[in-house]
């Protein structure tokens, strides 16, 4: 996973996609209301396109899942489900996109707390890597612990369960795999006398398919050769890389 900048919308796609909740909103209070079934005969309309449109640059060039950052992101997914969330069927900032594994997953579940508040991470309003860590043995994605909580972030726990991010074998070789990237390219930066920080941080960019450079750069992978060898070798390219990596 990782943090996704969600783009603003033309206010036009933003005002027909308002019109079109509005009158959601009105007919949900009729007998016969059905969602899903609005959902699908809006699919196709240009408000509806546009905003799918802006999700896939959103996802970057390579039009990753949201959620797991491996599978190609074939289609509009409601982080409130369309059921019973009605209420936010065609509202921008509850729509991502994602790949048909982590949409079957999560299907109409959102866990949520004692408040309602959202116990499933979403890439466009928080950084995964506050509730999420990373295994660089086994590639697994797990629930991040808290120190200062003495235990581990519930959001990430009912992530990590809900897109089973620790039990897809296939996720987790793709993540081991841009992590060694990630590494070998960071090991050589730290033989460099004098590595050149921009052009070492677009490498790292390159060759990051997992949105693992915020886990590797600010997270507990800093704490990891040859990551605190780079911070304390070369402390003005780490900073470089960390303030500019988002």
């Amino acid at each position: 996973m990782r943090r996704i900048e969600r783009l603003p919308l033309p206010s036009g796609v933003r005002f027909a996609l308002g019109r079109r909740q509005v009158r959601a909103n009105r007919q949900r209070r009729e007998p016969g209301f059905n969602a899903t079934r609005d959902w699908k005969n809006a699919r196709d309309s240009a408000p509806v396109r546009a905003a799918e449109a802006t999700l896939t640059r959103m996802a970057g060039l390579t039009e990753r899942c949201m959620y797991c950052e491996d599978s190609h992101g074939t289609d509009i997914e409601h982080f409130w489900p369309k059921t019973p969330f009605s209420e936010c069927l065609f509202i921008w900032p509850n729509m991502l996109l994602c790949c048909a594994e982590c949409g079957r997953l999560k299907g109409q579940l959102v866990p949520a707390d004692a408040s309602g508040a959202p116990l499933l991470i979403d890439p466009t309003a928080e950084d995964p890597w506050a509730h999420l860590d990373f295994d660089p043995d086994t590639g697994n994605v797990v629930a991040r612990f808290l120190r200062e909580e003495n235990g581990y972030s519930p959001k990430g726990e009912k992530t990590v369960e809900v897109l089973h991010l620790d039990r897809r074998e296939a996720l987790a070789r793709v993540y081991r795999r841009s992590f060694l990237r990630i590494a070998k390219i960071v090991a050589v930066a730290v033989d460099d006398p004098q590595p050149d920080s921009q052009a070492l941080l677009e490498q790292l960019r390159e060759c990051d398919d997992s949105g693992l450079l915020s886990w590797c750069l600010r997270a507990d992978g800093q704490h990891l050769e040859p990551f605190c060898r780079l911070r304390t070798d070369h402390p003005e390219v780490w900073r470089h890389c960390c303030e500019c990596l988002s």
